[in-house]
């Protein structure tokens, strides 16, 4: 067998005991039978030996017995190295799977979520305390203010971070369409059922289910969504099988569901079940001392998908700064990402915003703020202007006076500064 296994090559013999290096004494083989040893191959490497002894009458077949025990052992072989294939597969998987995970909860950890106002340090305090529960959440607030982005960093930063992290906008579908989403269906359970299929409840199993604008939902629907948020249990349409599902919830909406409540529009028992630990996210206008820090994290994130190093001027920032945001941070990635596109050299400044679509603004959005001081030494001359020119209601002659120019050079510096003339 040793010979079998070094050499790689195959041992046949008539019989055993005329062999010197059989040793009887150890009554493993028989010495008045044949013997047949044929090297087990993965490759060109021998990882084994299969032996086999027929009996002492069939020395006749002995060459078929050997070529069928080679047949035997290549086929031996095909199994190992499937089974090699198989464990470093999963290893690489298990690799991939730890080296994603950690990808993820860099990416969604606390210290990633930008935002360094009172609001939003209180915000990630919050998130931070929830997270480490199995609590139902109600993430509240503007279309835009990133009410997903807090759904995923509870999910990754809690307990269920391994489990999986399902999303559903239940606003993107008709209500018939719904309940065979969320629960799943079984076969024939309607016309186009073609196969038995998991809802969303069975695939988050052990994880965390998000489900966005829950109040577009009908009230029929809510009825269905309260038992199995009360009870962990459900049924597939079509099916008659209870089953049990461990799923946490997080919830959005930017709707007003007090008010929904009052109206009959939302169940009251359901909203109490959602709204366990509620957490508001502020528009993006409420918190414009995060618009900088945001705006960078931004252009660094198109960059990376562009392939490219972007940046921002600080007089585009100042442009982003005086802008309402009714879109949120969505908008302000979207107007970003128009800009950056329009850039050949990389270099995001105030033009490009302006093509975008924005409007420019100097004085303050914030109702009951001071009006800008026009001998600010932070501002450039096309904000001083901006600034004259809104304080005066776009009145050129008093916008002059204000600056202590003529109407003359106040129009010229409208034009050379290529300012967009407003009319109110």
């Amino acid at each position: 067998i040793g010979l079998v296994l070094q050499r790689g090559r195959a041992q046949v013999l008539e019989r055993l005991a005329d062999d010197p290096r059989y040793l009887a004494q150890r009554g493993l083989f028989d010495g008045e039978a044949p013997f047949i040893g044929v090297p087990i191959r993965v490759g060109h490497e021998t990882v084994g030996v299969l032996a086999l002894q027929p009996p002492p009458v069939a020395r006749e077949r002995l060459e078929d017995d050997a070529h069928l025990a080679e047949m035997v052992a290549n086929l031996i072989g095909q199994t190992v190295r499937l089974a090699q294939q198989v464990r470093q597969e999963r290893r690489d998987i298990a690799e991939e799977r730890d080296t994603l995970r950690r990808a993820v909860r860099n990416r969604y950890g606390f210290d990633n979520v930008v935002g360094h106002t009172m609001k939003m340090k209180q915000i990630f305090e919050q998130v931070r305390q929830v997270a480490k529960w199995n609590t139902t959440v109600l993430v509240r607030g503007e279309t835009g203010t990133g009410k997903e982005l807090i759904a995923q960093s509870i999910h990754y930063n809690s307990p269920r971070a391994a489990g999986p992290f399902v999303k559903l906008n239940c606003a993107a579908l008709p209500e018939n369409l719904l309940e065979s989403e969320l629960f799943g269906h079984e076969k024939g359970a309607f016309t186009g059922a073609m196969a038995q299929r998991k809802g969303r409840f069975e695939m988050a199993d052990g994880g965390t289910l998000f489900l966005d604008e829950i109040g577009e939902i009908s009230a029929s629907f809510q009825a269905k969504l309260l038992r199995v948020l009360q009870e962990g249990e459900l049924e597939r349409v079509g099916g008659v099988r209870t089953l049990k599902v461990d799923v946490r919830v997080i919830a959005a909406t930017n709707r007003d569901l007090e008010n929904e409540v009052e109206q009959g529009k939302f169940r009251e028992d359901l909203y109490y079940r959602l709204n366990v630990m509620p957490i508001m996210l502020p528009p993006l206008r409420e918190r414009v001392e995060d618009i900088p820090e945001i705006a960078r994290h931004l252009v660094d994130k198109i960059g990376a998908s562009q392939g490219r190093p972007l940046n921002i001027t600080d007089a585009a920032l100042r442009v982003l700064l005086h802008h309402a945001w009714p879109g949120n941070v969505r908008e302000l990635e979207n107007c970003i990402e128009r800009a950056a596109v329009m850039s050949d050299n990389g270099t995001i400044d105030r033009d490009l915003i302006l093509i975008s679509g924005i409007e420019e603004r100097v004085t303050p959005l914030r109702g009951g703020a001071a009006a800008i001081d026009l001998n600010d030494p932070e501002l450039d001359e096309r904000e001083r202007v901006i600034a004259a020119l809104e304080q005066a209601g776009w009145v050129q002659a008093k916008a002059a006076r204000l600056l202590n120019m003529t109407p003359r050079q106040i129009a010229y510096r409208i034009q050379t500064l290529n300012i967009k003339v407003r009319q109110i």
